[in-house]
């Protein structure tokens, strides 16, 4: 498979030739371009021996950054966080392509973390606490983890005594590891990956919360993309677990994590959920903790 070093240009639908497909993906894991990366190329391995489709891959320097590729012609196929797909679906240059499924659910959660070692129980014990949070447009490494400081009555920016904005979910955990701050905001599949990969010893981290189950990281597509190309990209998805030569172990998703199955056939509106906890989280709130964080 080759890797995309630019982004630019016309998409394989619009200048008719055979192309590889440009595949952008939010930078939430990982912690390294070639990390994030190796979390997904697996499944569009698998789906391009199936349909003879090239895929070219690369990582977004931010979740703003893959929503302006998609919606100026930069990517065909993003894989984007709920909220990221929600502002590309508003701004009407994206389409639905697949979710992966596990045990029959396409759900992940948010979480908030703190050490062990440290008095922290509950969200209400984060007053006058420094917080770690991922991009600021990531779902449940800001989006859910705030809404839920909120929900339980404190003001993060004027409750908390300093919020560190990192990059990606690994950077939020990086930073409570490190003791740079006293909890972290970043997803249960984010978290578990890193216990994998020897990053986190568990027995030094505490679940403070965790949310509600949120719609699955799916993959998205180009608006402009050719029906009939639309089409095929969602009939391989939805097969590829069952495709001749593919291993279960190619079947990946969100942090790399095995997963069942791809889900094309997922309304949008199940994402709406998404959208109402967003917009409780407005730009103007977004400005105040970027300036908060740049203050400390």
């Amino acid at each position: 498979m080759a890797i995309l070093l630019a982004a630019s240009g016309c998409s394989p639908a619009e200048n008719g030739k055979n192309e590889a497909l440009r595949v952008i993906l939010i930078p939430a894991d990982g912690g390294t371009e070639d990390g994030t990366k190796a979390d997904y190329k697996p499944v569009f391995q698998a789906v391009s021996r199936m349909t003879g489709i090239d895929f070219d891959i690369k990582v977004g320097q931010s979740y703003a950054t893959v929503v302006e590729a998609l919606c100026n012609n930069g990517a065909d196929i993003a894989f984007v966080g709920p909220v990221t797909y929600i502002q590309a679906r508003n701004r009407g240059c994206a389409d639905l392509l697949a979710v992966g499924v596990e045990n029959d659910q396409s759900i992940y959660y948010a979480g908030l973390f703190a050490r062990t070692a440290s008095p922290i129980r509950a969200i209400t014990d984060l007053r006058n606490k420094r917080v770690a949070f991922g991009d600021i447009n990531s779902t449940s490494s800001f989006i859910y983890p705030m809404a839920m400081i909120i929900d339980a009555g404190l003001d993060p920016l004027h409750d908390l005594s300093k919020i560190r904005i990192t990059s990606s979910h690994a950077d939020s955990l990086a930073a409570l590891i490190h003791g740079q701050v006293d909890a972290s905001a970043l997803s249960f599949d984010s978290f578990e990956k890193a216990v994998g990969e020897g990053a986190v010893d568990p027995a030094t981290i505490r679940v403070i919360a965790r949310s509600a189950p949120i719609p699955y990281p799916p993959l998205i597509m180009s608006s402009r993309l050719d029906d009939g190309l639309k089409a095929k990209l969602r009939d391989a998805f939805a097969t590829v677990d069952k495709a001749p030569g593919i291993t279960p172990e190619m079947i990946r998703g969100y942090a790399g994590k095995r997963v069942d199955r791809y889900d094309t056939s997922l309304s949008p509106e199940k994402f709406n959920i998404v959208g109402t906890v967003a917009a409780r989280l407005d730009d103007g709130f977004k400005a105040s903790v970027l300036k908060k964080a740049s203050e400390q």
